[in-house]
């Protein structure tokens, strides 16, 4: 009796080890048809959406995604007792997915991107999302790529196959000197200390000083330091 008793839990943690230890690849399987509907109704890349929930939900296994049916780490009320969390829960995966949608286009921070990025942009779509705040980590999008990139999730996009990728923004280096630029001024016939000092906004003490000047006389054609 008690042996049969054992087998009985043995199998029934088996079976919740098999259910949470999903595969990236089954995770896909599962929800990419749906992902594609609301690609299809919302202009979001399936890409980034399947991404998204992937990264947020550990491919399904988290916890909240468990409990809470909550894929793409939506904070909120939630009535579960199994466990206590500050995220969301849902009725089904399906209403996690559709909350994540309506999240996107009722933020001001992502609500341009819509009218900016079409459906077959993954990269733009993930750094958007990541410049309206979904995330605080720096690398969020460049995550997101990655995996959609590993899963190749873009096969997903139903993009033309005349369609040529955006070229990545390169992003802008600009140098900036730690020193002020050096300024020079050339006397004219007529100008003083005062003068000079005035009209740049400095004073006739501090020219001196750079120039190493022991007195106010200037000679037109002299070069001040500035």
């Amino acid at each position: 009796m008690i042996k049969s008793l054992l087998l009985v839990w043995l199998s029934a943690i088996a079976i919740t080890f098999s259910a949470s230890a999903q595969t990236t690849a089954e995770y896909i399987e599962e929800h990419v048809e749906y992902a594609q509907t609301l690609m299809r109704e919302h202009k979001v890349p399936a890409s980034v959406i399947l991404a998204v929930a992937i990264h947020e939900s550990a491919s399904g296994t988290s916890k909240i995604a468990r409990y809470l049916n909550n894929h793409f780490g939506i904070k909120g009320s939630n009535s579960n007792t199994e466990i206590r969390s500050s995220y969301r829960d849902y009725p089904s995966d399906r209403e996690s997915y559709e909350s994540f949608l309506e999240f996107l286009k009722s933020r001001s921070s992502f609500a341009p991107l819509f009218e900016k990025y079409d459906q077959f942009d993954y990269r733009n779509w993930a750094r958007g999302i990541q410049r309206g705040g979904y995330a605080r980590s720096r690398t969020w999008a460049s995550q997101i790529i990655g995996i959609i990139k590993r899963n190749d999730l873009s096969q997903y996009d139903e993009r033309p196959d005349d369609y040529v990728e955006p070229p990545a923004p390169v992003a802008s280096t600009i140098h900036r000197s730690t020193k002020k630029s050096k300024s020079t001024y050339t006397v004219k016939k007529g100008d003083s200390l005062n003068k000079i000092a005035k009209s740049r906004g400095t004073t006739a003490a501090s020219i001196m000083k750079k120039n190493g000047l022991k007195g106010s006389a200037l000679k037109p054609g002299q070069k001040l330091k500035l």
